[in-house]
């Protein structure tokens, strides 16, 4: 335990902080973790295929005893930036709290997603130390840049194409083990995402002359562009309960108490009646049942004392199932209904294919989740909210799923992508099993 601890704690002190802007990013940290792992895992070094993919992501080939159908174990080198000021503990100092079940281990990438990354080396090099050899070759794919643009998993994915790779189960960060999140459900469940929704940003822009602020016109550029937000924001997307939702409100059904138990298993009926509940118990159940968009950037003038010559928003767009980037972007033109307003999509991708929740892949996972996580945990079939690297893989598998096998707290849920992101000793290394058993189970 006391190894495993120390090698976690080293990793998370490495600081693999990415930026939109990759010319902003110390990629010196991204090398000196490299050879960290190197040297902290001699026996998967000295095992196991490994080469470096668009210059700081990292793919692993295990040989087992057949080519086909391999085990795919994702993770991300790369982690948020930080407000230092804000944290309780230095975010890189991976500081050690607490004894026994108490043990805490605070630092930026505890969860996201340096949680999930050292947890498979460890469990990969105590499989191989037992004399452990898969059935099935497992890869291990650690991407650089998750939390930006993703292109060091798209590479690997290119890699594995073109050998002809085409994985029978692809496992990637995702839901968690978490209770209550299901209003009315309290038992709890492992949510094991089988889809996510897509992600897209519109640009809206609005140009005119400009001047001085002391004589504007009857509608300046921000104006315009004001009322074209607000026109999106009080015409939302409709509510609706995609496939993977209804699979999971399914599966939970048995667990709720009645008569919740009764209208979660008449689903054909109660749909709309659930997804308007679901719309206004919060932020994450509304973002369940429906496409958000919210205005995240907005620009105008230089100055205080000058009008605007362009002003621009940008509007970020997580798309539920059954929406597309081209129906959205036709969407928002008929919602903002003013030609003087450029509406331009600045990047999108559809929602992810949905991976099966029955079948030989599935069962793997629910049983290895039963196994070493808890009798009493149910595995769900779950979209997942935001985007992971794992989208890229269903371009060469039909098996791909977002789980982290850790048991989160709501507090320890929200510290992710914000100051104080931590994870409890035991249940890291409880994490570790999982991974141990995924690989045996091969």
């Amino acid at each position: 335990m006391t190894a495993s601890v120390d090698r976690f704690r080293e990793l998370l002190q490495i600081p693999t902080v990415s930026h939109t802007d990759e010319s902003e990013i110390d990629w010196a940290p991204f090398d000196a973790f490299h050879a960290a792992v190197e040297r902290l895992y001699p026996l998967i070094h000295a095992r196991l295929e490994r080469e470096v993919v668009a210059g700081h992501s990292l793919l692993y080939r295990w040989p087992g005893a057949s080519p086909a159908d391999p085990l795919v174990l994702m993770a991300h080198l790369d982690v948020v930036p930080v407000v230092e000021s804000e944290w309780e503990h230095p975010p890189f100092a991976a500081t050690l709290t607490g004894a026994g079940v108490d043990a805490v281990i605070h630092a930026r990438g505890a969860i996201d997603d340096k949680g999930a990354l050292v947890a498979i080396l460890e469990a990969v090099e105590a499989s191989l130390a037992d004399g452990v050899e898969p059935a099935r070759d497992v890869y291990l794919a650690f991407g650089h840049n998750e939390e930006t643009a993703g292109g060091g998993a798209q590479a690997i994915v290119e890699t594995l194409r073109a050998r002809g790779v085409r994985p029978g189960l692809v496992l990637d960060e995702g839901g968690a083990v978490v209770e209550g999140v299901i209003p009315g459900v309290q038992v709890p469940t492992a949510m094991i995402g089988v889809a996510e929704r897509g992600v897209m940003t519109l640009l809206l822009t609005v140009r005119e002359q400009g001047g001085h602020a002391s004589t504007p016109p009857a509608t300046p550029a921000t104006a315009r562009l004001a009322r074209a937000i607000d026109r999106l924001h009080r015409h939302p997307f409709p509510r609706r309960i995609a496939p993977p939702v209804r699979a999971m409100l399914s599966t939970v059904a048995p667990y709720a108490p009645q008569p919740l138990r009764g209208v979660l298993q008449r689903l054909d009926v109660t749909a709309l009646v659930v997804a308007a509940a679901f719309s206004r118990l919060g932020p994450e159940t509304n973002a369940v049942v429906r496409t958000t968009a919210v205005a995240t950037q907005l620009s105008g003038a230089p100055g205080e004392n000058v009008l605007a010559t362009t002003a621009k928003a940008a509007v970020n767009i997580r798309l539920l199932h059954g929406d597309t980037v081209a129906s959205a972007t036709a969407r928002a033109r008929r919602i903002v209904a003013d030609d003087a307003v450029e509406i331009d999509v600045r990047h999108g991708s559809d929602p992810s294919p949905i991976s099966p929740w029955r079948g030989e892949a599935w069962s793997r996972l629910a049983r290895t989740v039963r196994e070493t996580l808890g009798g009493d945990v149910v595995p769900t079939p779950y979209l997942q909210l935001g985007a992971s690297d794992s989208r890229w893989f269903t371009a060469i598998s039909d098996h791909v799923y977002r789980f982290t096998p850790f048991h989160l707290t709501r507090a320890e849920r929200d510290a992710l992508h914000s100051h104080n992101e931590r994870i409890r000793v035991e249940v890291w290394l409880r994490g570790i099993g999982f991974y141990r058993a995924l690989i045996a189970s091969s």
